[in-house]
This record gives C-alpha cells, sequence and structure tokens, in this order.
C-alpha cells in the first residue's frame, strides 16, 4: 500500500523489511526491537526525539541534531546515560549495520525507561531511559505539492508544552492532522495563540510575497534546524527573509509557500483552505532555496569527510 501525499512520504523500499535497529546498546533486527508496555514513552509519552537525514555517507547537521536532542532531555530532566560521542556512534554504527549511504533516515528517540508500576510520576522510572535509533532507506515521495487545511488546534503554550520541545507527546498535533485529512487536506495549518499563521503538524511554514520570503515569527512553533538554515540561506544570498506576524489573508495571497524539515528539505504547498497559491506548482524562490539547501548540504557532508 503507497503511503497517502505528506510531507514524509517515501517511496517503498522493501529492505526496510530487514533493516537493522539500535536498541539499548544493541543493534538488532526489526523484528527483534521490543520495547516493554511499561515503557515511559509508551505509557505516557515521556521522553524526547531527533530526526536525522543521511547525505553522501554523513548525518546533516548531527552536532545541531545531537546537541538539540541532550537539550530537550535536560529540560525534562532525563539522563540519557549516554555521551554525544557514543550516541554518535551508535548512529554510525547502525547504518554501518544496514550498508546506508545516502537515501537513508533516522528517528533517534530517548524515553525515561520502563516504569516500576503504571502511573504518571516520574520517579516510577527506576531502570534507566530507553535509547532506540530507527533508521530505514527512505527517498522522500513528492508526487504533487501539498494541500493543507487551517484548523482550530494550536501549538502548545510554553507554560503547558512547549512547542520547541521535541517531545514523543505529540496528539495535538495528531488531532491538528486528522482534522486536516477530515476537510480534505494533506497535513494541517496551525496557527498561534494570537491568530497569526504558525507552522503545520509536522513541519515549518514560509511564504513567499513579491520575492520576500515570510516565516513565523518562531515564539510558538518548533524552530526547525532546516527551518534555520533556510533562514541562513536567503540571508546569504540577498533573498528577503522576514520572521514576524502574518495573517490567513496574507497567507492566501501569496506567490508560494513551503515547508521546511530534516526529511522533506523543503516541500512544495500548492493549495491552503481551497485556495491555490500561486499557479498551484512549485515557484522560483522554493526551486531556488532548494539548489542553495542541496548545495550547503554538500558542502556539509564534504567537510565532514575531510575532502
Amino acid at each position: 500500500m503507497t503511503d497517502p501525499q505528506t510531507t514524509h512520504a517515501a517511496e517503498e523500499d522493501a529492505r526496510n523489511e530487514n533493516v537493522m535497529l539500535w536498541l539499548n546498546g544493541r543493534i538488532v533486527p526489526k523484528a527483534e526491537a521490543r520495547v516493554s508496555v511499561y515503557d515511559s514513552g509508551f505509557m505516557l509519552g515521556d521522553g524526547v526525539w531527533e530526526g536525522l537525514r543521511l547525505y553522501n555517507g554523513r548525518w546533516a547537521f548531527a552536532d545541531e541534531h545531537l546537541g538539540r536532542l541532550f537539550e530537550a532531555a535536560r529540560a525534562i530532566d532525563l539522563d540519557i546515560r549516554m555521551t554525544r560521542d557514543a550516541l554518535l556512534q551508535a548512529l554510525i554504527d547502525t547504518q554501518h549495520a544496514n550498508g546506508m549511504t545516502d537515501d537513508a533516515h533516522a528517528r533517534l528517540m530517548v524515553t525515561r525507561g520502563v516504569k516500576t508500576r503504571p502511573f504518571q510520576h516520574p520517579s516510577l522510572s527506576r531502570q534507566g531511559p530507553t535509547v532506540a535509533i530507527i533508521m530505514e532507506h527512505s527517498r522522500p515521495r513528492i508526487a504533487r505539492p501539498i494541500r493543507l487545511a487551517t484548523v482550530p488546534h494550536l501549538r502548545g503554550l510554553p507554560m503547558t508544552q512547549d512547542p520547541k520541545l521535541n517531545s514523543h507527546s505529540k496528539l495535538n498535533c495528531i488531532l491538528a492532522c486528522i482534522a486536516a485529512e477530515k476537510a480534505g487536506a494533506d497535513e494541517a495549518l496551525m496557527l498561534d495563540i494570537h491568530g497569526f499563521v504558525n507552522t503545520t503538524n509536522a513541519c515549518n511554514f514560509f511564504i513567499v510575497r513579491k520575492g520576500d520570503v515570510w516565516t513565523s515569527t518562531g515564539d510558538y512553533c518548533m524552530n526547525g534546524i532546516t527551518r534555520s538554515k533556510v533562514i541562513d540561506l536567503c540571508r546569504e544570498n540577498g533573498i528577503p527573509v522576514h520572521q514576524r506576524n502574518f495573517s490567513l489573508v496574507e497567507t492566501y495571497g501569496a506567490d508560494e509557500a513551503f515547508l521546511t524539515g530534516t526529511f522533506g528539505a523543503q516541500t512544495p504547498v500548492g493549495e491552503i483552505d481551497g485556495r491555490v497559491i500561486g499557479n498551484g506548482l512549485q515557484g522560483p524562490v522554493t526551486t531556488r532555496i532548494q539548489a542553495l539547501y542541496k548545495a550547503l548540504v554538500r558542502r556539509e557532508t564534504l567537510r565532514e569527510s575531510g575532502s
């Protein structure tokens, strides 16, 4: 069965049936990578994660992804009990066990671990964290620009569940995605607490108006690593870019729109709430940013390999 068109749609790859995964210090076949029903991640969504993408044999921006993971773990008082170097080595070892060199995606997950009783108090997690790396052969499949629908669900407030935290607790975003699908769209466009355009349920959101690139202030969304790279690339290459509040009216009148994320890099948006954005196809500014990003990734991976 082919996945629906989403920002994480990938080409089918039979090799994924037999991939090797990393779980608590061991590389094991996918079928043997099992976690207890008492695990705090399964039971309560108590954990943090990062997604990384493999280009040219190197995990792009791995230092930044691992830095964000450890910062998130510290924020929720979760001791990973591994160094960054050890976790990076686990990622590389799993990559080599799968013979992966390109077009692969990894999801690195850390939970508070197995609980002694099925209740929420963190003191009940006494066995140490559960650390897992899921790795797949994964080439993005974008058959057409994404369709978005605005939903009533808002991203969390900093005093409730900070949206800058890459948490296992994603129910709010899942409900937003369900609402968008019920409206006939692929994914959800979410507003901030003031009613300004914010983010989608899975990715950061950008529009282009008269050659200028706009994105949200970043106050109420995940400040994605790909998002920051796009902002930097615009500044370095003479593309006006603004982090600002903007409305749905301004969004509907945009010439282009696109999403950013580790998996798909830059994904074009063709329709929002039934309104065609621009001509409904990927626009020239999005295409230029894609090319700049690909060149950046190539420079990064060559630098890491010492070439």
